[in-house]
């Protein structure tokens, strides 16, 4: 006999709708209909240049002020090399892993920023006022290569920064290989000494220095186009710390070969 109930009724549903006429669901079946989320996740938010700034700001400012305490305190060797040993640690795990994680980056400027200060007082010491040359220096170098970037005149390629890639490999080799021979020969392979060579390797590397940077910059500006989540933005700040201590560095060696010791 037919159902006079609605909800039973094949065509008695509101709407017209009809009956589930199929075969009954599964066990497994019902716990994934049941067991599924009754809302979208929120996705997460698309990155932005203010992030990637804010992040700039937060980490450039710790290896800043990290390096202020340390040259304040007139810190030893005994306190900076360890702190080296530790910021190379964490940069080398932020690069391999491509970490986003801010505590990682943040500890990486606090370590250098302690490396930072106590041998730019070094330096300070035997060339009076050559930290403010480098400090101007690092700022003009890092303006100029913004300026050439954003008036596009010239942009990354494939080529070049597998170029860049291949050419900071090879100098990184190039200063273990100088160091080793140091240990047999006065100088080593005249890499960081004041003569034709050095001057020569320090200004390929101030200019290795600049291709970072814009490297970092077409990576910001790829990353705010696709839209990748706003947690990268501190890889990308990161990124920016990591050639502007490698700039700085670069530019204070090479002025402490025409500066006259006091």
């Amino acid at each position: 006999m037919e159902s006079k109930n609605p909800i039973f009724s094949q065509r008695g549903a509101p709407g017209g709708r009809q009956a589930w006429s199929g075969p009954a669901p599964s066990v497994q079946q019902l716990n994934e209909m049941y067991g599924a989320p009754s809302y979208a996740p929120p996705a997460e938010r698309a990155m932005t240049i203010d992030d990637v700034v804010v992040r700039g700001f937060m980490t450039f400012g710790t290896l800043f002020l990290s390096a202020a305490v340390a040259w304040y305190l007139d810190l030893s060797w005994s306190v900076a090399a360890p702190a080296m040993i530790v910021g190379l640690i964490l940069g080398l795990i932020v690069s391999f892993r491509q970490s986003t994680n801010p505590a990682l980056i943040l500890g990486y400027a606090l370590c250098y920023g302690v490396a930072i200060g106590v041998l730019s007082h070094v330096y300070d010491d035997v060339f009076h006022g050559i930290v403010l040359q480098a400090v101007l220096g690092t700022m003009l170098a890092f303006g100029g290569t913004l300026a050439v970037y954003t008036l596009k005149i010239f942009r990354p390629t494939p080529k070049f920064t597998k170029f860049v890639i291949g050419a900071a490999l090879a100098a990184v080799g190039l200063m273990l290989v100088n160091w080793i021979a140091g240990f047999f020969v006065n100088g080593g392979l005249g890499l960081r000494a004041d003569n034709p060579i050095g001057w020569i390797f320090s200004i390929a590397m101030i200019l290795l220095g600049c291709f970072f940077l814009l490297l970092d910059f077409d990576e910001i500006e790829s990353g705010v186009r696709s839209g990748v989540p706003a947690r990268y933005a501190w890889r990308m700040a990161f990124g920016l710390t990591l050639s502007l201590v490698w700039l700085y560095l670069e530019i204070l060696r090479f002025i402490s070969y025409f500066t006259d010791s006091d």
